[in-house]
């Protein structure tokens, strides 16, 4: 293998590869878009950047296939399924990066009662497609698809009672 740091994007890559059998950068791209962008999202270029580093680095495998566009199809190989599995078992924690750009505008004087609405209706939205989701193939999902499912939901939910809290700031502030 040569000398490569993998990273969460690179795991990313390797997952949903290993997860579909074989997949085109373009594979990867649309599944990821489908599936862990709520939680996590990765651009497009950085899909087929990942792609040539794990190919470099010995972790997949590409075949051409002739038929229709001659586009590259990839595959682990056994040392990248073996890198893989150690990062799927490896309990370590890293703290969450949240990146809500309406926090980060009330942290730089936005006004919440310009905010709190459009966010609140935002989160509410989303919620429902998540409740929705579950509803619908919630049973269908993997153990871990239905716990990262179920993360979104109470994410959404913390969301909208921590927005519903900044819409009554001014009530708060006025009992005291």
């Amino acid at each position: 293998m040569a000398d490569v740091r993998l990273t969460t994007s690179s795991f990313l890559v390797l997952g949903i590869i290993d997860k579909l059998g074989e997949a085109s950068p373009y594979d990867v791209k649309t599944e990821a878009a489908r599936t862990v962008a709520p939680f996590w999202s990765m651009p497009h270029a950085q899909v087929y950047a990942q792609c040539d580093r794990l190919l470099e680095a010995g972790l997949l495998s590409q075949v051409r296939r002739e038929s229709g566009r001659n586009r590259r199809v990839l595959t682990l190989t056994g040392q990248g399924r073996a890198v893989l599995r150690g990062w799927l078992d490896d309990p370590e924690f890293v703290p969450v990066e949240a990146r809500e750009r309406g926090i980060l505008k009330l942290w730089f004087g936005g006004r919440p009662d310009v905010l709190a609405p459009a966010q609140l209706g935002e989160h509410e939205k989303t919620l429902r497609g998540y409740e929705e989701l579950a509803d619908g193939v919630g049973g269908l999902l993997a153990p871990g698809q239905r716990e990262a499912l179920e993360f979104g939901i109470r994410y959404e939910r913390m969301m909208i009672d921590f927005w519903e809290w900044v819409r009554h700031r001014d009530e708060r502030a006025q009992d005291r």
